[in-house]
């Protein structure tokens, strides 16, 4: 437990610095998160990796731990054409561009592992394969890093889009003095911790009837409305904090509290479908955590499974709002 305490204190803290670099420097303090997200990303995909190989979906771990890296540097190179020549559908070909150079690389990878069958073969004798060729092989084993490709890394990853959506030109951004990014990413940030741990809170309190007995059989019903009232009611308190800030105050009538509530509500029952989503991964790997790299939590892939749908959703739900 203290593990656990301790940890969490050190996540919370290293939140907090970053956030102060953000503002503190705005010039460049925004790419210190940016590096951040995509050393979790990197991370995460590799536990993603493990996993899957531990449920037979066999995949490459190297192109998996080294994908996200390449993906994060189109969306900074995107992020900043957006920036520079006010166009919003940088961030759209980022995302195309992304789609396309994962097709590539497993594509890539398929090919030359056609040209190297004798070592596919040596592989598929290691791991026991048995009664497939080794085409359907090789071809479910690019289809498997593909999938890791897009989870975590890809959905992980808009959390780049988040990151910079002030500098994007849309509509209600354009002629801000101030960086509402703050207040988007850390909204994002805060939706599945306050969730998560409220859901927990008010699930040990109350108790009662399982949420998914079969996927999570920690999560009750009451939990799962303990957190997302909670979540509602102290992002309420956020959106007051910032409403009241001067360079803020545009936030009454740009972005009423009922528009952003309403943001906050579906957040935090996106946050418990990523959670979920994770659990039925580890059950089918017959594993508990994803790995152990955050002493008291597992591994990195537990902590951020509320936070991967989350990015995408985040990034749209203010881009319409921003129209």
């Amino acid at each position: 437990m203290k593990k656990r305490v301790y940890s969490s204190i050190l996540i919370v803290l290293i939140l907090a610095i970053l956030f102060v670099l953000k503002i503190a420097v705005p010039s460049f303090g925004a790419y210190f998160f940016d590096a951040f997200f995509g050393i979790i990303a990197c991370i995460a995909s590799y536990e993603m990796s493990k996993l899957m190989s531990k449920t037979k979906l066999f995949n490459y771990q190297i192109l998996s731990v080294i994908f996200p890296a390449i993906m994060l540097a189109v969306n900074l190179v995107c992020v900043f054409y957006a920036g520079n020549q006010s166009d919003i559908y940088w961030v759209l070909w980022a995302i195309l561009i992304d789609i396309g150079l994962m097709l590539l690389t497993v594509l890539g990878a398929f090919l030359i592992g056609l040209l190297t069958r004798r070592k596919i073969l040596n592989e598929m004798a290691t791991r026991e394969v048995k009664n497939m060729s080794t085409t359907k092989f090789l071809f479910k084993k690019c289809l498997n890093t593909l999938m890791i490709f897009i989870y975590p890394a890809f959905f992980f990853l808009f959390f780049i889009f988040v990151n910079h959506i002030g500098e994007l030109a849309l509509a209600k951004f354009e002629g801000l003095t101030v960086d509402i990014s703050i207040l988007i990413l850390l909204t994002a940030i805060l939706i599945p911790m306050f969730n998560d741990t409220f859901a927990m809170l008010t699930g040990s309190v109350i108790g009662g009837k399982k949420l998914c007995p079969r996927i999570s059989p920690g999560k009750t019903i009451s939990g799962l409305v303990g957190g997302i009232l909670w979540s509602v009611l102290l992002m309420s308190c956020v959106w007051l904090i910032f409403a009241n800030i001067t360079g803020f105050t545009f936030l009454w009538s740009d972005f009423p509290i009922w528009a952003y509530l309403l943001i906050v509500l579906v957040g935090a029952g996106v946050a418990v479908c990523g959670d979920l989503f994770e659990s039925i991964i580890k059950r089918r790997a017959g594993v508990k955590d994803s790995g152990r790299f955050i002493p008291g939590h597992g591994g990195l892939l537990d902590r951020i499974d509320s936070y991967i749908f989350i990015a995408p959703y985040i990034l749209l739900a203010f881009w319409i709002f921003a129209l």
